[in-house]
């Protein structure tokens, strides 16, 4: 692992469901990734699977993980991750988004929900640092490039900020793929083009309009939730290339995952 930089980067990952912790090579790209980046001083994940407004912090203390999950084995629900969030974080993050006249709250019995933890299982087994959510006040790409940007100053203190989503999120894809390396559906395979192509060109215009201009959007995602802190990442570049770290599919979804800076 690298040493602390001047500015740490503002990454958006796939975070896929608990199995995600069983498969080799999905696991080792996230620990290769994690080996690449600065040692943050901090981690603040914004979640496809936490939505208040107003915004929400998790609990700066040591709370219980969320278990946000249905169906799966009784393992993952066994699995822990011994992190503790940071008071000093929550009042950079307060503060940053009370300049752009965000409202913040903090909620005390919230833990990290699988959107944060999994992914961050595989990148750090052992935490280097506190870490902590931010919900998503909204899923307007815009509202959420601005709140993005108004966290950007955080990379500077060492702060990893983390938009964990799905690149693409409709999970009939799971029956019609049957396993990790099965058939890609052929709309999430053009929204994931799509998407690349307009994320190496810069547009944010483009993208924040994916709904009404990208191909297969309503199939790619019917809900958006999981695309959405993707605008966090992207409003938090402040204006550092982007580029690709982690590509390919997962049972038909796209895993692709992007680093600015």
């Amino acid at each position: 692992m690298v040493l602390m930089s001047d500015i740490m980067p503002a990454i958006y990952l796939g975070h896929g469901a608990p199995p995600l912790l069983e498969d080799d090579l999905w696991v080792e790209e996230l620990k290769q990734w994690s080996a690449r980046l600065p040692v943050p001083a901090a981690v603040l994940v914004i979640s496809a699977h936490w939505e208040t407004r107003p915004a929400a912090l998790s609990a700066a203390g040591a709370v219980p993980l969320v278990y946000d999950f249905w169906g799966f084995p009784e393992r993952f629900y066994r699995l822990t991750y011994p992190s503790s969030g940071s008071p000093e974080l929550a009042r950079r993050v307060a503060s940053q988004l009370a300049s752009v006249g965000v409202a913040v709250v903090e909620d005390e019995s919230r833990g990290l929900d699988h959107g944060a933890w999994v992914p961050l299982m595989a990148m750090y087994p052992e935490p280097v640092a506190p870490v902590m959510q931010l919900s998503l006040p909204s899923l307007d790409p815009r509202e959420l490039l601005r709140l993005g940007a108004a966290l950007a100053p955080l990379r500077d203190e060492g702060v990893l900020i983390v938009g964990s989503g799905f690149f693409t999120h409709n999970l009939a894809a799971l029956a019609e793929s049957g396993k990790p390396t099965g058939r890609v559906p052929a709309w999430s395979r053009e929204f994931d083009e799509w998407g690349r192509e307009m994320i190496e060109a810069g547009d944010l215009d483009q993208l924040a309009d994916f709904s009404l201009r990208a191909p297969a959007s309503r199939l790619a995602h019917p809900r958006t939730e999981h695309f959405a802190p993707l605008f966090v990442t992207l409003g938090a570049a402040g204006g550092d290339p982007v580029k690709t770290v982690i590509s390919g599919f997962w049972y038909g979804l796209s895993k692709r995952s992007i680093q600015a800076g």
